[in-house]
C-alpha cells in the first residue's frame, strides 16, 4: 500500500518515526514534509496529503501536528477526504471499519511513539466493513456535496 505522510514542525519527529514503521511493515511511503523542525503551517501539509489521496497518488494518508486538530480539519476540507483524528488503536480501527477513513490524523504532542505505532498499525490493518455503514458514508458525502454546492452558489 502507498501511504502519504505530512506534518508540521510539531509532528516532524513523530512523522519520521512512523514513516520508518510504515516502511518496515512493507508499505511504500510518500513523505510530503515537512523535512525539518523549523516552524511551518500545518495546512500546507494537510492539503498536500489530502490531494495525494484523492488523486490516487497514495492509498491512504497520515497527518500530524501538535494536537491533530488543525491538520485534521484542513484535510477534511478537501472533497473526498475522511480524516479521522485518533487517540487510540480502537478508534483508528473503527475509523477504517465504519467511516472508511482515508486519512489518519495524530497529535504528536499528545501521544507517545508506542501509542502512535499502535494507532497506525490498527488504521492500516483494518478495512471498511460496508453494510449498514455504506448508508452513513453516503450521507456524509451528501453533506459534503451540499456544502460544495452552497459555496459555489455564493461565489
Amino acid at each position: 500500500m502507498k501511504l502519504a505522510f505530512g506534518a508540521d514542525h510539531a509532528g516532524f519527529e513523530l512523522k519520521n518515526h512512523l514513516v520508518a514503521v510504515a516502511r518496515d511493515l512493507g508499505h511504500e511511503v510518500l513523505d510530503l514534509g515537512t523535512h525539518s523542525p523549523e516552524s511551518v503551517d500545518y495546512a500546507d501539509f494537510a492539503e498536500a496529503v489530502a490531494n495525494a489521496v484523492v488523486s490516487g497518488t497514495a492509498d491512504l494518508g497520515v497527518v500530524l501536528c501538535s494536537n491533530g486538530v488543525g491538520i485534521s480539519i484542513t484535510a477534511n476540507k478537501v472533497p473526498g477526504i475522511r480524516c479521522a483524528l485518533c487517540h487510540t488503536s480502537w478508534g483508528a480501527a473503527r475509523a477504517r471499519q465504519h467511516v472508511n477513513a482515508n486519512v489518519l490524523a495524530l497529535g504528536a504532542w499528545e501521544i507517545g511513539r508506542g501509542v502512535a505505532e499502535d494507532i497506525l498499525r490498527a488504521f492500516l490493518a483494518n478495512e471498511f466493513e460496508g453494510g449498514r455503514h455504506e448508508r452513513r458514508v453516503a450521507k456524509l458525502h451528501d453533506v459534503e456535496r451540499r456544502g460544495i454546492a452552497k459555496e459555489a452558489a455564493s461565489s
